[in-house]
C-alpha cells in the first residue's frame, strides 16, 4: 500500500482548515525511523504510541500509557496511520473535529527492529503482519525493549504493550504519572491548551 493510500482515513477524518494538524505534505529525513508517544487528552485521556514504518506513523492508542514494568501488559488498540511529521504536533484539536482535546509530545526517538529470524532481520511490515513487533526504544523518557503483541483476530484486533526484561526494565518506576511534561517543548497539558487560546485570540 502506498503512502497516500495509507493516510486515506487520517485525511478523511479531518478538516485541515480547522485542525492544526499536519496533512502530511512534509517528509522527515533520518537514517533512524522515529518513534512518538503523544499524551491526548481526549474525551478521555490517553496515549498515542507510534512507530515510523517507512513513509508513515503506525498507531495505537494505548489508554493507561506505556509502563516500565514487565510484568504488566498494556491494552493497545491500533488506529489509522498517521504522516511522520505528526511526530513533531503539539497543540489544540478543535472540540467538534475528529479526536478533539489537547495533544502533547510525551516522549520521543528512535528505535531499531529487533525481531529477527535465522540471523536477519525481520521486515517491520511482516512483523506487523505476523503480529509481533520487538523494538529497541532510545526515547528521552523511555529506552529498551518493547514488544507489540497481537491478541485476537477479525475487524477491530487488540494488541498489548510490554516492557521486555532488559537493563532499562524498572517495575518501581511510573513515567506516567513522575514525568508528565513534554518531552520537546517542557509544558503541561494546561500550558499548551492556554497558549494555543493566546494565539487564537491574538489573531
Amino acid at each position: 500500500m502506498s503512502t497516500k493510500d495509507s493516510l486515506e482515513d487520517y485525511k478523511k477524518k479531518r478538516d485541515f482548515r480547522k485542525t492544526p494538524e499536519p496533512s502530511g505534505k512534509k517528509k522527515r529525513k533520518g537514517k533512524q525511523p522515529v518513534f512518538v508517544i503523544q499524551k491526548h487528552d481526549a474525551s478521555s485521556l490517553h496515549y498515542d504510541f507510534r512507530i515510523q514504518v517507512g513513509d508513515v506513523l503506525k498507531s495505537w492508542a494505548v489508554p493507561k500509557g506505556p509502563s516500565t514494568d514487565p510484568k504488566e501488559k498494556r491494552l493497545a488498540v491500533p488506529t489509522e496511520d498517521h504522516p511522520l511529521d505528526y511526530a513533531d504536533f503539539e497543540g489544540v484539536i478543535p472540540e467538534d473535529e475528529y479526536g478533539g482535546g489537547t495533544v502533547m509530545v510525551w516522549d520521543t526517538g528512535t528505535y531499531k527492529n529487533i525481531k529477527e529470524e535465522n540471523g536477519e532481520e525481520v521486515p517491520m511490515d511482516k512483523c506487523l503482519n505476523d503480529g509481533h513487533v520487538t523494538i529497541r526504544l532510545r526515547g528521552k523518557k523511555l529506552k529498551g525493549g518493547y514488544s507489540l503483541i497481537r491478541t485476537g483476530k477479525g475487524d477491530k484486533p487488540r494488541w498489548l504493550l510490554i516492557k521486555m526484561k532488559d537493563d532499562e526494565a524498572d517495575a518501581r518506576r511510573n513515567p506516567v504519572s513522575t514525568q508528565p511534561k513534554s518531552a520537546i517543548s517542557g509544558r503541561t497539558l494546561k500550558q499548551i491548551e492556554k497558549e494555543a487560546e493566546k494565539q487564537e485570540e491574538e489573531e
